[in-house]
């Protein structure tokens, strides 16, 4: 199975109109336009029932002490842990692409609704939930894609791993929510192809 985008190239920089945030040389960054990439896929292995789509960064800081901390840097060095942004399931065998902005087109504050869509396809929450929990202008669950937002200090840049799965289940069955690590789990043993694309984004003007 291939997987490609029209939004970006494989391995290089995501477009700031596909991220929650971009560089704002006044204020460190500000909210962007927040539009889900396009993406679409080919070769699918025969016995395919439905796909499931999962977006994570894995280079997110493991400790948050330094980060958006002036006059401080987050170090290379320090272990990185994912961050989901974007879960979706249950897509149908016959769909081969998503649109761009077909599922975001803005910075949704106390995030976007979920999980089940109006055309049957359900998104997960992700990982937005946890980072803004307890903030009284943006906390909420945030279901669907949110793009990249990387901490405009930290000295790398920040990979996001688009990956799909084609399944031999119509629909997953999950117990409790539908998260990035629920979906994971679930998918297991039911995996026929999977396909991956990789883009890169960084809010630190240093390394843009």
């Amino acid at each position: 199975m291939q997987l490609s985008s029209q939004s970006f190239q494989a391995g290089q920089p995501i477009p700031g109109e596909f991220a929650f945030a971009v560089i704002d040389p006044a204020s460190h960054v500000r909210l962007s336009s927040n539009r889900n990439p396009q993406l679409s896929w080919q070769d699918v292995p025969a016995g395919t029932r439905s796909f499931a789509l999962i977006c994570h960064d894995p280079d997110v800081p493991s400790r948050g002490e330094d980060v958006n901390q002036t006059g401080r840097e987050v170090p290379a060095t320090l272990p990185r842990v994912d961050f989901f942004h974007w879960t979706l399931i249950d897509l149908p065998a016959s769909q081969r692409e998503i649109a761009a902005g077909s599922h975001s087109s803005a910075v949704t504050p106390r995030g976007k609704p979920g999980p089940t869509r109006a055309d049957g396809l359900r998104h997960g929450l992700n990982d937005y939930t946890g980072w803004f929990a307890g903030d009284a202008d943006m906390g909420g669950d945030y279901y669907g894609y949110d793009g990249p937002c990387p901490p405009w200090n930290d000295a790398i840049v920040h990979h996001y791993v688009f990956t799909l799965y084609a399944l031999d289940v119509d629909q997953l069955k999950l117990d409790g929510p539908v998260t990035g690590s629920s979906v994971r789990a679930a998918i297991q043993g039911h995996v026929l192809d999977q396909a991956s694309l990789v883009g890169t984004y960084t809010l630190n003007p240093r390394l843009a």
